[in-house]
């Protein structure tokens, strides 16, 4: 029976498994987006910078700190995603919840994810700006368990969580953006009719989320890429980088917008579609509320 799958709900580690899954498949554009943004001057193009990374290392170059992208979703994902699921279940399941429910919801299981996934992620971006660095500079993390250690050996683990800020309120934009948004539209999508729960209309639903949550996050994003590989004391606070950034003129907020709507388009996607598989092929039943 078809409508057996649809009925089904996803289990609270989905959500970490399928943006594992998805972390593979767009783990090189992840890696050229950290390589556009760092560039100071910013003139090299997408293009220019993939045949330089390849000539550099090779395939290789394109994978390079694989291993921090998959700590970063395992903690980062996983907590969003099963946050998400479980609060939302403390609702009784008749009718959906109103989206500023599931904003908040998302808001709430987004702040707690980029707080568990903020070791992940500064190890994440050093290792990606590694390449670029002269080869004195280079911090050669062996990989992200490594990267994790020797941030505690040398820095002190408050450093694990610097830019926790930053992170943290970027992951409330990020989960409202892909989580709210995405379970709106496609409850949106299913109700009125225009399709159902299939394949197109998580397609289309999460191609949707990805943008808006594009759009909501590109400016904290820039400001967290700079702070986190700028080097100590170089920003004072958020606001004194905020405003480096301004000096720039306002687009400088967005810049990188395109690459990191192609980087995380395809990564939400990718997310959304494993985790529908998983949950309509693995997921348990819902129990009726009487």
């Amino acid at each position: 029976r078809m409508s057996q799958g649809q009925d089904r709900v996803g289990r609270w580690y989905f959500g970490g498994l399928a943006s594992a899954g998805a972390a593979c498949c767009t783990h090189p554009l992840d890696l050229l987006k950290v390589h556009l943004q760092t560039q100071q001057g910013g003139k090299v193009s997408l293009a220019q910078m993939s045949v330089k990374l390849y000539r550099s290392d090779g395939l290789l170059a394109f994978y390079n700190g694989l291993s921090a992208s998959l700590l970063r979703q395992l903690t980062y994902s996983t907590t969003r995603f099963g946050m998400y699921e479980t609060l939302k279940k403390q609702f009784p399941s008749d009718q959906p919840l109103p989206f500023y429910q599931k904003a908040f919801l998302a808001g709430v299981s987004g702040a707690l994810g980029g707080f568990v996934g903020t070791p992940g992620d500064l190890v994440n971006v050093r290792m990606q700006n590694d390449v670029k660095l002269p080869l004195a500079e280079r911090r050669n993390y062996k990989n992200a368990v490594d990267g994790v250690f020797r941030i505690l050996r040398e820095e002190g683990i408050a450093r694990l969580w610097g830019g926790a800020v930053m992170a943290t309120a970027r992951a409330i934009l990020m989960t409202i953006g892909q989580l709210a948004f995405y379970d709106q539209i496609k409850q949106t999508i299913i109700t009125t009719g225009m399709g159902k729960d299939n394949l197109t209309t998580h397609f289309s639903a999460s191609i949707l989320a990805a943008s808006i949550a594009t759009l909501m996050t590109q400016p904290l994003d820039v400001l967290k890429t700079r702070m986190m590989n700028a080097p100590p004391g170089q920003y004072k606070t958020i606001l004194h980088c905020m405003k480096h950034t301004a000096e720039l003129g306002p687009s400088a907020f967005f810049k990188g917008l395109i690459p990191a709507w192609v980087r995380l388009a395809p990564h939400t996607v990718l997310t959304f579609i494993f985790f529908e598989q998983l949950r309509m092929q693995f997921g348990y039943l819902k129990e009726k509320k009487n």
